[in-house]
């Protein structure tokens, strides 16, 4: 357990302060052991404390180039030591995709700060859950780094939510994800976007791979360009101006108005054409998600039984080719319907077995 522990306390990567002043200033006044000038730039503008309206947000995250940052934000309640500060947050960053548990470690940093007033106290916590993968307190409640684990991160998400706004459309980000593409969410309510965007990477769940998620980014350069070197994503955007982004997206999801379109750019339409496999695989997704007696989690594997039975069809496929690769010409001999062998050649490509 101790060297599970020690691999997980590695994933921390800094713990920081910011508060706001009884004149309205909001700070960044201490961090441990660093944060370098670009993310406390970054992270400065996502927390509630800075931004223009005036609503508070307990808990956001989202990733930057590969960092992961969550943010708790918290009122002071009168009395404490904290003299002048109406509100602050604590930020913490990593390298892993764990909302839940960053989120439980800075409610326990919070309660500290709200009873020491003092960065040291906080420190200390820190450190010890660095150390130990503790950080105990009898009256600011006791945080266990084991009980987070990383794949109930990854089914903390509702798939069935996603199919019951969605329904058979749920297949075009079904598509998009196994053709790592891009998806472009909008809602203005950031709790709504993070809560839809982190539940997409599941459709893919033979990947297990949470780093295409990048679920609060503002149309700024320097957000942009990083957003801009990923292959494909899932990224959120509270601003409605992204949807006038084309150059952004493959697939725009707007959340509010249920809407879901895919990009006019041929190479993108092309792509996702839809045809009976499709439509075989969404019934798949609606009926199972639609059944009251079946978990989230027994939803993802059955969507994940069904890739993996595509996915082995087109391994067979490569094995049988030389170099065991797949060309189009392999898949022209199996006469598949065009929109079923248009999906698997830019799904070999997507899966690194198309010869190029």
């Amino acid at each position: 357990w101790r060297k599970m522990a020690a691999a997980e306390t590695q994933l921390m990567l800094s713990v920081g302060l910011i508060e706001r002043d009884t004149n309205g200033d909001a700070l960044w006044v201490w961090c441990y052991p660093s944060v370098g000038p670009e993310l406390r730039e970054l992270l400065l503008g996502k927390c509630c404390l800075t931004r223009e309206s005036l609503a508070l947000h307990t808990f956001v995250f989202g990733q930057f180039r590969r960092t992961w940052y969550y943010i708790t934000t918290a009122e002071v309640q009168e009395p404490t030591g904290l003299q002048k500060v109406t509100h602050f947050s604590i930020v913490l960053t990593a390298k892993d995709f764990n909302p839940e548990k960053y989120a439980a470690f800075s409610r326990v940093l919070c309660r500290i700060y709200i009873k020491y007033s003092s960065p040291v106290k906080m420190m200390e916590g820190y450190i010890a859950v660095l150390t130990k993968g503790i950080c105990q307190s009898d009256e600011n409640g006791s945080f266990l780094i084991k009980d987070y684990d990383v794949r109930k991160a990854y089914l903390a998400g509702s798939i069935k939510d996603v199919v019951f706004q969605f329904g058979m459309e749920t297949i075009i980000l079904y598509t998009a994800l196994m053709l790592k593409k891009r998806i472009v969410v909008h809602h203005p309510r950031i709790e709504a976007l993070q809560e839809f965007t982190r539940a997409l990477p599941a459709l893919t769940w033979h990947r297990k791979d949470w780093s295409i998620l990048h679920p609060y980014v503002d149309l700024n350069n320097y957000e942009l360009e990083a957003l801009q070197m990923c292959t494909g994503y899932v990224a959120g955007f509270i601003d409605p101006e992204v949807s006038n982004r084309s150059d952004l997206y493959d697939v725009y999801v707007n959340l509010p108005d249920s809407e879901i379109r895919i990009s006019p750019q041929a190479k993108v339409s092309e792509a996702m054409t839809m045809g009976k496999l499709h439509k075989d695989i969404g019934q798949l997704i609606v009926q199972a998600a639609e059944d009251a007696d079946r978990t989230d989690s027994q939803v993802i594997k059955d969507i994940a039984v069904k890739t993996r039975e595509i996915l082995t069809n087109l391994a067979s496929l490569a094995e049988e080719s030389e170099n065991s690769k797949i060309t189009l010409e392999t898949l022209r001999q199996r006469r598949f319907p065009p929109a079923t062998e248009n999906f698997l050649y830019h799904l070999a490509a997507a899966e690194q077995l198309l010869q190029i």
